[in-house]
């Protein structure tokens, strides 16, 4: 029994759910399967989520939300809505890692969930406590505080080095 590998994709750079992504495709080819739960994406970018969709049934992609607009310029009354789809979203996420449902589980943007408030760093805690031991585990967002770090393996930062091409 191989004990699975908790690995953070964070920082300002874009690219965070490509590498998270092509991690996961990296385990289909070793025979695996995967989950991925996506948070704070709303159902944006759809056509980008049907290509993923070709993956199934060995990666499986989930969205809880519903609205099409960034959590930050929803109504009050709409973030308490999508409030409760993340939390949906959380509470699939604990059932799978409680059951070992996959060999990789891709919780993609859960650190911006934590971040904006609607999760707490004590359910992050959880969520790295109780999951099956084999499996493995990716995290992405911008922000990743200091005081998870010793529940996981591997922190990649991701940045924007801006370069100046004057030829």
């Amino acid at each position: 029994m191989d004990k699975g590998m908790v690995q953070v994709i964070c920082g300002e750079g874009i690219g965070k759910t490509s590498l998270a992504v092509g991690k996961g495709i990296g385990a289909l080819i070793r025979q695996k399967t995967v989950i991925m739960i996506q948070f704070l994406k709303g159902n944006q970018e759809a056509e980008g989520l049907e290509t993923l969709k070709q993956l199934e049934p060995d990666m499986k992609i989930f969205r809880f939300e519903k609205s099409s607009t960034f959590f930050e310029n929803l109504s009050e009354e709409e973030k308490a809505e999508e409030r409760m789809n993340i939390r949906n979203g959380l509470n699939f996420a604990k059932k799978v890692l409680m059951t070992g449902e996959c060999d990789l589980l891709i919780l993609d943007e859960v650190l911006g969930a934590l971040d904006q408030k609607i999760i707490t760093e004590e359910e992050v805690k959880t969520l790295l406590t109780t999951r099956d031991e084999e499996m493995d585990l990716i995290l992405t967002g911008k922000v990743f505080p200091d005081d998870l770090k010793p529940y996981v393996d591997l922190i990649s930062q991701i940045s924007n080095v801006k370069v100046d091409n004057q030829r």
